[in-house]
């Protein structure tokens, strides 16, 4: 019997069934898509074990098998061809500078990354790269700060170890250069900013501001920055945040209209990709909501949808209203005070989604090339 329940019990682990035990009989309900079949089955009917085995893999495993490799069709196997993310650590390299010796500390750090400090001078610092007294003055000065001296405390401690982040963004970029294997997938770098930027990127390279992701919690975020930006600065969002730089850097809008369609459609692709390349990562984390805000969402997906067609918002090109949907914000204004921010890009996601699922034929690069977005829409069948 305790094998019985042992099959039994894996089976529900892995395709999402729930079953329900009594002493003289249990009923299996399954949950897949949108079947609602309920299975009774008498135990007594069943002495064998072995035929009640073969009749329940009968029934089941063609249903489940079927759901999981529609779920799963853009699954590949990360260890074969793996691309392997080795993060550059500028951020160590500026905050150990040797303030005593300070013009052999940062010929040495321009010595180590004659690509990126160029950049980093002009957008963090900005100046330029080639007047090293300049350089050199506001870095001193940067390092001798009090305050940024006990952020830089912290950030060498919740940063310690990041092979965890090289891990998770090493997969995603697998998954991207199966995909699309002539794109030249750029290095990435920490670096500390003193709260001045999140990210900086060109042709070669994203670098991202590690002092910005060092806990929702962390109490000097509180006096500079609005409280409902502060749960993405946190050291779990650093993955998705630079697959999600990556993939912007990949891809352009390409509409002439610039609709509000158009935007939700395009970053809709975005999250849909983020989804595929880091299929281990919970919707609300890729979507950057809390579980609160998703759960928001899914409740009133309908009413959003409603509200978007009835007031006429999803043709509109008014950039007012276009930022409303897609910008960071507390709540998305045109909807409701209790919504999260960017619920266009939510929907987008959504009708994206919908779309993949109701033509299996479609490839990921297809769906990349489709500027159509209401093409895309008409195709996704979706209503909530």
């Amino acid at each position: 019997m305790s094998d019985l329940y042992f099959t039994l019990f894996s089976f529900c682990i892995s395709f999402d069934f729930f079953i329900v035990f009594s002493i003289f009989d249990f009923k299996i309900v399954s949950f897949i898509n949108q079947y609602h079949y309920i299975y009774s089955v008498d135990f007594q009917k069943f002495k064998n074990m072995k035929v009640f085995r073969f009749i329940f893999l009968l029934i089941i495993l063609p249903v489940a098998f079927g759901s999981c490799n529609k779920r799963n069709r853009f699954a590949i196997d990360t260890q074969k061809d793996r691309v392997v993310v080795k993060i550059h650590r500028f951020d160590r390299a500026q905050i150990n500078l040797d303030t005593l010796h300070l013009n052999a500390s940062m010929k040495s750090l321009y010595k180590n990354f004659p690509e990126f400090i160029p950049q980093f001078c002009t957008d963090i610092l900005d100046t330029n790269y080639a007047d090293t007294t300049v350089v050199s003055n506001l870095m001193l000065k940067f390092l001798r700060d009090t305050t940024f001296s006990k952020v830089n405390r912290k950030e060498m401690s919740v940063f310690n170890d990041i092979s965890g982040i090289e891990s998770r963004v090493s997969d995603a970029f697998t998954y991207i250069h199966h995909y699309f294997p002539t794109v030249h997938l750029p290095e990435v770098y920490f670096y500390v900013s003193g709260f001045n930027r999140q990210v900086i990127l060109n042709d070669k390279f994203i670098g991202l501001g590690t002092d910005l992701y060092l806990g929702n919690d962390y109490s000097l975020y509180q006096s500079f920055t609005y409280q409902y930006l502060q749960y993405n600065m946190r050291p779990e969002s650093v993955p998705v945040d630079l697959v999600s730089a990556t993939l912007f850097r990949m891809f352009v809008m390409n509409s002439s209209q610039d609709r509000l369609l158009d935007n939700m459609i395009f970053r809709g692709k975005i999250m849909y990709l983020l989804s595929v390349f880091m299929p281990d990562e919970k919707p609300e984390n890729i979507m950057g909501y809390t579980p609160k805000q998703w759960k928001w969402c899914e409740k009133y997906e309908r009413q959003i949808w409603g509200s978007i067609i009835d007031q006429k918002y999803l043709f509109s090109t008014d950039v007012l209203l276009i930022r409303k949907f897609m910008n960071e914000a507390p709540f998305t204004a045109p909807v409701s005070q209790d919504s999260p921010g960017r619920l266009g890009t939510w929907v987008g996601w959504q009708i994206v989604k919908n779309y993949m699922n109701n033509n299996s034929k479609q490839t990921i690069q297809n769906l990349m090339n489709q500027n159509d977005a209401q093409k895309i829409l008409e195709d996704s069948g979706y209503r909530p």
